[in-house]
């Protein structure tokens, strides 16, 4: 296959103007195959902010990358300007902290963390470890760049590192231990049971904005922006007066914002709008607010006009 000139200068573009680009299948929220999950859990551990392609949505693109790269598989990495590889060569390059070095990220030798099991959750832990461990799968803390926390059974990796709390074992990847020093574990109930929650003194803090409060500041004409981030078909079921849906170039358009802009994320219930309020705040945003019980909130407590859904 030969590569027509539009196609080449299109992703001469796309690779020239984003510093990290991963050409994929599917989105960084919703990969379609394995190893393209696998890129972006890698990418996630290593740094908090990417750009990728989905080639399944654009077939020119798809096919053309393979003869622009000379690779004949996707996923595939580029790191301003040059090819890293594919799935394969990405877990090669992050194990050996190579890859780490390329995306600017320190990887050299690093401390245990200090972290906190409460009594709690070293009861719940414990039975969890009993169910299901074995067969060499142990503990694991993970915390992504975004400051995202899981917990898991896996088997133990070369570089893990181990700390223990409560008499519990827990093994930390050396990007997490840098990230974890005062984590506290404790239990918490949710709609769906007792669940995880990791406190982290250091993620990027989000505070979280009533409705009411919101609905005030909206009537009193404050400077902010107001994104929506749910999907367009969302949206288009119900939303708040004065909200901008947050689309790619949205979101470029507030990267060039001064770093005390007021922002304010909302979505259905306030889950999907935290993740994205505390990616911002990762960005230096200094006023970065997460809108509780998203747009089913408003409808309830503000403005039942508004379409529950």
């Amino acid at each position: 296959m030969t590569l027509d000139d539009p196609t080449r200068q299109r992703i001469d573009s796309l690779v020239t103007s984003n510093d990290v680009l991963l050409f994929m299948k599917g989105t960084r929220e919703a990969p379609q195959c394995g190893f393209s999950a696998t890129c972006v859990r890698i990418l996630d551990t290593v740094i908090p902010d990417y750009a990728t392609l989905d080639v399944l949505a654009d077939g020119s693109v798809r096919e053309g990358i393979k003869v622009y790269s000379s690779w004949p598989t996707i996923p595939q990495l580029y790191v301003r300007g040059e090819f890293i590889g594919g799935c394969d060569i990405l877990q090669e390059l992050f194990a050996s902290g190579e890859l780490q070095e390329k995306l600017g990220v320190e990887s050299g030798e690093v401390a245990a963390p200090s972290i906190v099991i409460t009594d709690a959750a070293a009861a719940e832990l414990r039975q969890a470890i009993e169910r299901e461990g074995g067969e060499g799968r142990a503990l694991h803390l993970g915390i992504d760049a975004r400051f995202n926390g899981t917990l898991s059974l896996a088997p133990r990796a070369p570089s893990d590192l181990e700390v223990e709390s409560q008499g519990i074992s827990m093994l930390l990847d050396p990007m997490t231990a840098r990230r974890a020093d005062g984590v506290t574990i404790d239990v918490v109930e949710t709609p769906s049971g007792r669940g995880f929650r990791i406190d982290n003194p250091n993620a990027p803090r989000v505070a979280q904005l009533p409705v009411e409060e919101l609905k005030k500041w909206l009537d009193a004409g404050e400077s902010l922006e107001l994104l929506d981030v749910r999907t367009p078909e969302e949206r288009a079921q119900a939303s708040i007066p004065g909200s901008v849906l947050l689309t790619d170039e949205e979101a470029q358009r507030l990267e060039s914002r001064p770093r005390d802009t007021v922002l304010v994320f909302h979505c259905h219930h306030g889950g999907r709008s935290q993740g994205a309020a505390e990616h911002f705040a990762a960005r230096g945003f200094e006023r970065v607010f997460n809108v509780e019980g998203g747009i089913d909130a408003w409808s309830l407590r503000v403005d039942p006009s508004v379409p529950r859904y």
